[in-house]
């Protein structure tokens, strides 16, 4: 079953009847050592799909300086924007996450994606607005900034999308769902865990049907593009 996750109006009337907060998936405490490992504070963040999540005030409460949340909804945002007029370096922004046009390239550090790449394929034309997104990201990443994705999709769902950026290189950490309780593992948050070309290391490490959420963290590889100066040079040359 698709749903019209893709629309602007399906999330305004979800936000209008459930103006409540909250949080898909993770909390900020729980992702907050993984946030340490790879972010810094000064870092300027992107916080997509962030509906009326606490993510990006606790991590301005814990001492990032620059957050900037969008999303489809106009409602949510207002609701957001009323609500946090007063938090420095908290910005919410009405966008699509297809089309971030209003961000210039390589203008942020880090993407943050707790569940947005999932609605997406639940909804409409799933590949396509998936595509449109990933590029998306890519585009306002910054050279070495990291997307990190926070999602239900094992290797075997979100591999093949994710590599087909082709200048992202991908680790994978793990995390046990809020509402399971914790029991035996062999791994550990911060660490990420063995992942081969296919993902079937994941199965082999964590059984058929792990109780897990999957943390894919895809860095943006440096361009291969020469330095201005050399640009320069060449040009002066011709």
């Amino acid at each position: 079953m698709t749903h019209a996750y893709g629309e602007p109006s399906y999330w305004d009337q979800r936000y209008q009847s459930d103006p409540a907060t909250f949080d898909w998936y993770q909390k900020y405490p729980s992702l907050a050592p993984l946030f340490d490992r790879y972010l810094l504070r000064h870092h300027r963040l992107l916080l997509v799909g962030c509906g009326n999540s606490a993510l990006g005030e606790s991590m301005v409460d814990d001492g990032y300086q620059d957050v900037v949340n969008i999303d489809i909804s106009s409602v949510v945002i207002e609701a957001m924007q009323k609500k946090h007029m007063d938090k420095q370096g908290l910005k919410y922004i009405n966008m699509d996450v297809r089309d971030m046009s209003l961000f210039q390239s390589s203008s942020f550090d880090a993407v943050i994606d707790k569940g947005t790449l999932d609605s997406l394929m639940c909804g409409h034309d799933a590949m396509h607005n998936a595509t449109k997104m990933l590029l998306e990201v890519d585009r306002v990443l910054k050279d070495k900034g990291v997307y990190i994705l926070i999602t239900y999709g094992g290797p075997s769902y979100r591999l093949y999308m994710l590599r087909s950026i082709q200048r992202w290189a991908i680790s994978l950490h793990v995390i046990d769902r809020v509402e399971k309780s914790p029991g035996p593992k062999t791994w550990t948050l911060t660490n990420p865990v063995p992942l081969n070309t296919d993902g079937s290391s994941i199965a082999t490490l964590l059984g058929s049907n792990p109780e897990v959420h999957y943390i894919y963290v895809c860095t943006k590889l440096e361009s291969q593009r020469p330095p201005q100066n050399e640009i320069d040079d060449v040009t002066a040359e011709q």
